[in-house]
């Protein structure tokens, strides 16, 4: 199947949208930490080589799952994770079949990792406050809003992938072709 001049050229707007609204993320997921600690290693850091080992990997895996996440924003669903370029379609594949908030996770976990590996307690408390807006948002705009748009869709999604912590084998949605020929 070839793709449109229309269809890349809205593949490639959704990409650059993708890619400013990654803006949003990034700070929050890097200058604020660096704003609160300058990134300064605490001495000693609490928990020691473990705790830092956990917050390497933590921020590694929170760096991914934003990036993925992001691509499956710009081509799967053609939009962004922004509500004033939002998604032509309902974003289900990769990480989005583990969990339906991957990005938030991912923030949240970069952060608490830079807290562990620099062996700063506040960067724990920003993640924990920070938690409670973006849950509001979720459950009183983000979702609702999903709904309206993707209606019974997102519902089934919604019954199917938990909204904050991963279940542990890939949801698979039911295609019309695949309930039809099964």
């Amino acid at each position: 199947m070839t793709e449109t001049g229309d269809s890349r050229s809205e593949r490639r707007r959704a990409a650059v949208g993708t890619a400013i609204f990654a803006l949003g993320p990034a700070t929050v997921a890097g200058v604020v930490p660096w704003l609160v600690t300058r990134w300064k290693v605490q001495t000693p850091v609490p928990g020691g080589a473990p705790a830092q080992l956990a917050g390497t990997l933590l921020v590694g895996a929170g760096a991914a799952v934003i990036a993925n996440s992001f691509v499956h924003f710009a081509v799967e669903a053609v939009g962004t994770p922004a509500p004033f370029a939002p998604p032509k379609h309902l974003v289900v594949g990769g990480l989005y079949r583990f969990v339906r908030n991957p990005m938030y996770v991912a923030i949240g976990a970069a952060v608490t990792g830079q807290g562990l590996l620099l062996g700063q307690p506040k960067l724990l408390v920003a993640t924990a406050l920070g938690a409670l807006p973006v849950s509001a948002f979720v459950k009183f705009y983000e979702e609702p809003a999903l709904a309206r748009k993707f209606g019974a869709d997102y519902q089934v999604y919604r019954e199917n992938v938990p909204r904050w912590l991963p279940r542990f084998s890939p949801w698979r949605p039911v295609s019309p072709e695949s309930a039809s020929a099964g």
